[in-house]
C-alpha cells in the first residue's frame, strides 16, 4: 500500500471551526447563567422588599359599629317582629312591650292633671272675688288666695310633667332600630321579660363597616392619611377599594403598670428579641360591591398603594422584563453559535473527509 502525506495546514483548517464552537458555546453559557443569576438577585430583593418594608399585613379585621339595644322601660314582651339574623332599617319595630301597665300609667295621671286644673280654677275664682270685694276683705285673705292660685299652677304643671313621662313610657313599650344594620343571632322570644337598661339585642350599623390593619410599628413611615389601600378579604377572590382614614395614637403598654402608691411599676425583665408593635390603621372602604357579603370580624390583608412602593415595584417589573429578555437572547444567541459553528463545521469536515478520500485514491 502506498501512503500519502497531508500538508498540516488541512489539519488546522479541520480543527479551527471545533474550538470556534467550543468558545462560543461556552460564552452562552457564561452570559446565560450570569442572566439567571440576575433575575434571581433582583427576584429576591424584591422578596425582601416586600415582606421587610412593603407596608401591608395579613393582620387586617373587618370592623363595624355594634349597638346594644336595651329598653327604656321593663315587662314581659307581648310581640317580635323581627327574626334571627334579619336585615332592619332605621325606625322599623323590633319588639313591643306589655302595654296595658303603662297605659294605665298614662290614664291615673290624665286624671290628676284635670283634679289639679279644676282645682286652680277654684283658687282663680275665690281669687278674683276678693279682689273686686275690696276693702271688705282683709288683705291676709288676698294674699292667701293669691298664694292658692300659684300653688295650684305648680301643680297643674307637676302634673302636666307626669303626664308626658307617662305618654313617653308608653310610647317606649315599642323599640324600633336605631340604624340600618343586621340583628345579632338571637332576637328575643315573646313572654321574655326584660328590664330597663340592660341589653336585649344588638345592630351591627350596615354604614360603619371598615378595616383594622395592624401593621408593624417598622412601617408606619410609608403609611400616610388618605393614600390608596387594597384590601383581600380572606375567602373572596375579589378586592376592595379604601384609603387610610386614621392612625391609632397610642396603645397599650404591657410593661407597664400602676402601682398601688399610684407611681409607675416598670416590668426589670428585658428580652433581647424585641418584637415590632402592632398599631391599629383604620381603613375605610371607597367601593363595596352590592353582592359582597361584609360580616365583621373577617380576617383580610391590607396593602397600602404608597408612590414610593408603586415606584420600586414598577422599576421591579421593568427590571425581571429585561432580565427575561435578555436571558432570551442570550439562549438565542447561545443557539445561534452553536448552530453557526456548527454549520461551519461540517462543511470542513467534508471538505476535509473529501480531501482525505481523494488523496488516498491518488
Amino acid at each position: 500500500m502506498s501512503s500519502y502525506w497531508l500538508p498540516s495546514s488541512s489539519f488546522r483548517i479541520v480543527s479551527c471551526p471545533t474550538n470556534v464552537k467550543k468558545t462560543l458555546f461556552s460564552a452562552g453559557r457564561i452570559l446565560l447563567t450570569l442572566v439567571v443569576v440576575a433575575i434571581a438577585a433582583v427576584v429576591l430583593w424584591r422578596i425582601v422588599n416586600y415582606y421587610m418594608f412593603s407596608p401591608w399585613t395579613r393582620d387586617g379585621h373587618v370592623r363595624a359599629d355594634v349597638i346594644q339595644v336595651a329598653p327604656d322601660v321593663g315587662g314581659l314582651i307581648t310581640a317580635v317582629e323581627v327574626t334571627d339574623n334579619q336585615q332592619v332599617r332605621q325606625g322599623q319595630v323590633l319588639f313591643v312591650i306589655d302595654r296595658a301597665r303603662y297605659a294605665l300609667a298614662l290614664r291615673l295621671a290624665q286624671a290628676t292633671l284635670d283634679q289639679r286644673r279644676t282645682t286652680l280654677a277654684q283658687a282663680r275664682r275665690e281669687y278674683a272675688r276678693n279682689l273686686t270685694l275690696g276693702n271688705l276683705v282683709a288683705s291676709e285673705t288676698i294674699e292667701e288666695s293669691r298664694m292658692r292660685v300659684d300653688q295650684g299652677e305648680a301643680a297643674v304643671a307637676d302634673a302636666q310633667v307626669q303626664v308626658d313621662t307617662a305618654r313617653l313610657n308608653l310610647q317606649r313599650t315599642t323599640i324600633v332600630s336605631p340604624v340600618d344594620g343586621y340583628l345579632n343571632d338571637r332576637a328575643p322570644r315573646v313572654g321574655e321579660y326584660v328590664s330597663s337598661g340592660r341589653p336585649v339585642l344588638a345592630v351591627v350599623d350596615l354604614h360603619s363597616f371598615r378595616v383594622d390593619g395592624y401593621f408593624e410599628e417598622t412601617k408606619l413611615g410609608s403609611i400616610h392619611i388618605g393614600e390608596p389601600v387594597d384590601i383581600s378579604v380572606m375567602g373572596e377572590r375579589r378586592v376592595l377599594r379604601g384609603h387610610v382614614q386614621s392612625i391609632v395614637a397610642g396603645i397599650e403598654d404591657r410593661d407597664r403598670a400602676q402601682g398601688p402608691n399610684l407611681l409607675p411599676n416598670v416590668n426589670p425583665a428585658f428580652s433581647w428579641v424585641r418584637l415590632a408593635q402592632r398599631i391599629p390603621v383604620r381603613v375605610a372602604l371607597d367601593e363595596v360591591p352590592e353582592d359582597f357579603r361584609m360580616i365583621a370580624g373577617r380576617t383580610a390583608t391590607v396593602a397600602v398603594r404608597t408612590s414610593a412602593s408603586e415606584n420600586r415595584s414598577d422599576n421591579s417589573h421593568a427590571a425581571a422584563a429585561g432580565g427575561a429578555s435578555g436571558a432570551s437572547g442570550a439562549s438565542g444567541g447561545a443557539a445561534a453559535a452553536t448552530n453557526a459553528s456548527g454549520a461551519s463545521g461540517a462543511p470542513g469536515g467534508m471538505n476535509a473527509s473529501a480531501t482525505s478520500a481523494a488523496g488516498a485514491s491518488q
